[in-house]
C-alpha cells in the first residue's frame, strides 16, 4: 500500500513539475512580440479593409439579442474609433528596421489611408457622424487616438481630410446622449478641437468635468451617473478620458494643474485595483456591463504604465506579466475570432447572450485599449526588466505582498 502511495505521489510530483515547466516565465522580448502579434491580429481586419474601402463589404455585422440601434449607421464608426484609440501609442513610436518596426509602419500607412476614406463622402466606406446618438461615443475614441498620437495620425493627414474630421466632430452638437460617462465623450471631442486651435464648445467640456467631480465616490471610483455601477466603465472610459481631457485643458490654460493632478492620482490608485484582480492563472472577473470589450477592462492600468506613473511597489514587469497572462487566456486560441479573423460577440468565446443591447461587431474593438503600453519602446524597463509575479500570483503562492489600503483623495 505504501509503495502504491509513493508511486501516486511521484506521478503527481512529475505532473506538477511538468506543469510548472510549461509556465516558465517569458522574457520581456517574448512578451512584447506576443502583444504585437495579438494587437495586429485584432486591429488588422478593420484598418486593412478600411484602407482598401472594403470595410462595409467585408466586416460581419453580428448584433446582440434585443439590439436596439441602427447598426448600419453606428457599427463601422465603433470599429474604427475603438481600434485606433488602442493602437495609437504604438503607432506613435519612431520607425525602425526591426520586424516590429516594419509591421508598425505598414499599419500606420494603411491607417492614414483608412482615416481619409472614412470621411470622404465619395468613398464606399464613408462613415457619417451626422445622425444617431452613438457617434458621440465613437467620435471621442477617434479624437482620443489623435490626442494620443498627433504626429503619427493627425498631422500627416491632408488639409481636406482634417477639415472633414473637424466638420464631422462639430456636427455632433445637434444631439445629446446618456447622462453618465457619455458626458466625457462630448467633452473629449471638444477638447481635441481646442487642442488644434479650432472653435470648441466650452460648456460641453466644463459640464463633463464638473459632473465627474460630483460623481466621484471615493477610493478612486466614480459612479457612472447618479447611481454607482459595478463594472469596468471606470477603465473603459472615465479615468483615461478624464485625465487626457484635463491634460489638454491645462496645456490650454483652461483648467488648473491641481485638477489634473487629483484626477491622475485617482487613476493611479484605480490601476492598483486592476493589477490585483488578475488571478494567478491570468483570469479576471466577468462582471458588469460590456464584458465583451475584453482587454479594454485594463485600459486604465495600461495607460498608467504607459505614463510611467505606477506606484513604486507595483513594478512594471509585474504589470507586464499580469496583462500578458490575461492576453494569453483570451487570444491564444481562436475562440474569440471568426474564420476570417473578426472578433465575435462574447467574453471568452462566442457568447452572444452576454452582449448588451447596444453591442455589435464594431463595438468589440475596444479590446485594443488594453494594449496601450506598447507605446513604450522595446528597451524600456516595462519590457526589459526580468519577469516578476503580479500581486495575486504572489498572494496565492504565500509570498509577501503589500497590504491594500484606501485613499481620501
Amino acid at each position: 500500500m505504501k509503495m502504491k502511495y509513493k508511486l501516486i505521489f511521484s506521478a503527481l510530483l512529475i505532473f506538477s513539475q511538468l506543469a510548472n515547466a510549461q509556465k516558465k516565465p517569458t522574457t520581456g522580448t517574448e512578451d512584447r512580440a506576443f502583444w504585437v502579434k495579438t494587437l495586429n491580429r485584432i486591429a488588422y481586419p478593420v484598418i486593412h479593409n478600411l484602407a482598401n474601402e472594403t470595410l462595409k463589404k467585408n466586416m460581419p455585422v453580428e448584433k446582440a439579442p434585443g439590439y436596439g440601434l441602427n447598426v448600419a449607421k453606428v457599427t463601422y464608426l465603433e470599429a474604427l474609433g475603438r481600434t485606433i484609440a488602442g493602437v495609437a501609442p504604438w503607432l506613435a513610436l519612431p520607425d525602425d528596421e526591426t520586424a516590429e518596426g516594419k509591421l508598425r509602419k505598414n499599419m500606420r500607412t494603411e491607417l492614414l489611408k483608412a482615416l481619409a476614406n472614412s470621411v470622404n463622402p465619395q468613398s464606399p466606406d464613408y462613415i457619417s457622424y451626422r445622425s444617431e446618438s452613438q457617434p458621440i461615443v465613437d467620435a471621442a475614441y477617434v479624437a482620443h487616438a489623435f490626442l494620443r498620437a498627433p504626429k503619427a495620425l493627425w498631422e500627416p493627414l491632408d488639409e481636406v481630410t482634417k477639415k472633414r474630421f473637424i466638420e464631422e466632430f462639430k456636427s455632433l452638437r445637434t444631439r445629446s446622449g446618456a447622462y453618465n460617462n457619455w458626458l466625457l465623450f462630448s467633452g473629449l471631442t471638444e477638447g481635441f478641437l481646442l487642442s488644434i486651435g479650432e472653435q470648441y464648445d466650452p460648456a460641453r467640456v466644463q459640464f463633463s468635468i464638473n459632473k465627474m467631480k460630483e460623481w466621484y465616490v471615493g477610493d478612486s471610483w466614480y459612479s457612472d451617473g447618479e447611481k454607482f455601477s459595478m463594472d469596468y466603465y471606470n477603465s473603459y472610459v472615465i479615468h483615461p478620458m478624464l485625465v487626457d481631457l484635463l491634460k489638454v485643458l491645462v496645456e490650454q490654460k483652461k483648467a488648473s494643474q491641481a485638477d489634473y493632478d487629483i484626477a491622475l492620482k485617482r487613476m493611479v490608485r484605480y490601476s492598483e485595483y486592476l493589477e490585483r484582480i488578475i488571478s494567478p492563472e491570468g483570469t479576471y472577473p466577468a462582471y458588469g456591463r460590456s464584458i465583451t470589450y475584453r482587454t479594454a477592462a485594463f485600459q486604465a492600468l495600461a495607460q498608467t504604465a504607459l505614463m510611467e506613473k505606477l506606484p513604486e511597489y507595483v513594478k512594471p514587469a509585474q504589470v507586464r506579466g499580469g496583462l500578458t497572462a490575461v492576453m494569453h487566456k483570451l487570444y491564444d486560441g481562436n475562440q474569440n475570432f471568426d474564420n476570417n479573423g473578426w472578433l465575435v460577440l462574447g467574453f471568452n468565446g462566442h457568447q452572444p447572450e452576454v452582449a448588451d443591447t447596444y453591442t455589435s461587431t464594431g463595438s468589440l474593438y475596444m479590446a485594443t485599449l488594453g494594449f496601450l503600453t506598447l507605446g513604450l519602446p522595446a528597451d524600456h524597463k516595462f519590457w526589459a526588466d526580468a519577469p516578476a509575479p503580479w500581486t495575486s500570483l504572489k498572494a496565492w503562492s504565500g509570498e509577501a505582498i503589500k497590504k491594500d489600503y484606501k485613499v481620501e483623495y
